[in-house]
């Protein structure tokens, strides 16, 4: 049997979720063949694979791709539908199945983590139009680069702790994000930031600023609740309190993201663009892979990109 898109170019990343989702791969063979759907499945070996992958599916004539992991292997299939500022082929269709991987994008549309229940959601009758996010930043030797994002990005605090997860030794892992977050708390400073959102703005000392598609990050942080990937508008965070707030608001983020209203928050959004800049370069993280520096910019791209629900 076909979906209404055709055969599924199925992208597993095996090391995602700690390797979970390698384990899941016979699982997943098994859940596309008794749904009888007409697949084939790639599996990635080196960094880049998943976006090469999704553009030569895609040059070859499919339609529907689908990525198998964490918010990272998303992130790269998304980024490889796109050439030249517009999607390979007209409406691209994007399923997810997160392994157990604890992927944050499914999150926002209530899908299911596990292998056999996601893919259920693989039959194409359900899609949903979603925006994703064009960030153009800057690279160490001045180049700009652009970069698709489908869920959220932090410029401030939260691209360094990343940097400083990226650095530690994975066999670390139950330990990385805690000794990168408070590595990162310890030497970073507040910056002076510039953040323009169409008719909105904030100039002043900040220590993080969200832009976001998505609601989730890090494995399930309600970091931006009032955003949706398919509302043509992104949500901008600037957390310009005292720098103890990166702490002390863990509570509010891990329980419900009822951190905002807050004063210490500044809150603007965008059916355009978002433009970042500072006195210093802001590290730059979307879906926990570090893509640049500020100056950046962040443009909405609507509904070009449709998922199953």
């Amino acid at each position: 049997m076909r979906s209404p898109f055709g055969s599924l170019a199925v992208i597993v990343n095996p090391r995602s979720g700690k390797g979970r989702v390698g384990a899941e791969i016979p699982t997943l063979e098994r859940s596309l063949s008794s749904h009888g759907l007409d697949h084939r499945i790639v599996v990635t070996s080196a960094p880049g694979d998943a976006r090469r992958f999704a553009a030569a599916a895609l040059d070859e004539g499919h339609r529907f791709l689908v990525a198998v992991g964490g918010d990272g292997t998303v992130q790269d299939v998304v980024n490889g539908m796109f050439r030249e500022g517009r999607t390979i082929v007209d409406e691209p269709v994007l399923g997810v199945v997160a392994a157990n991987s604890g992927c944050d994008l499914v999150r926002s549309f209530g899908l299911p983590g596990d292998t056999d229940a996601a893919c259920n959601h693989l039959l194409g009758d359900n899609t949903y139009p979603f925006d994703v996010m064009k960030i153009t930043c800057s690279v160490p030797d001045g180049e700009q680069v652009v970069r698709y994002s489908h869920n959220l990005a932090e410029a401030g605090l939260g691209g360094e702790i990343a940097r400083r997860i990226a650095r530690i030794h994975r066999g670390a892992n139950g330990v990385r994000r805690f000794i990168a977050f408070w590595s990162a708390y310890a030497r970073t400073k507040t910056w002076q930031v510039s953040v323009d959102a169409d008719r909105g703005s904030y100039e002043g000392p900040a220590f993080n600023v969200v832009v976001a598609n998505g609601q989730f990050t890090s494995g399930g942080v309600r970091l931006s609740p009032r955003s949706f990937p398919g509302d043509g508008i992104l949500d901008a965070l600037v957390f310009h309190g005292p720098r103890s707030n990166a702490y002390t608001m863990l509570p509010k983020l891990f329980r419900h993201g009822d951190h905002i209203p807050d004063p210490d928050i500044g809150e603007l959004r965008a059916k355009i663009r978002v433009a970042v800049d500072a006195d210093r370069p802001m590290p730059i993280v979307a879906e926990g892979e570090m893509v640049g520096t500020t100056p950046a910019t962040f443009q909405i791209v609507p509904r070009q990109i449709l998922v199953t629900l």
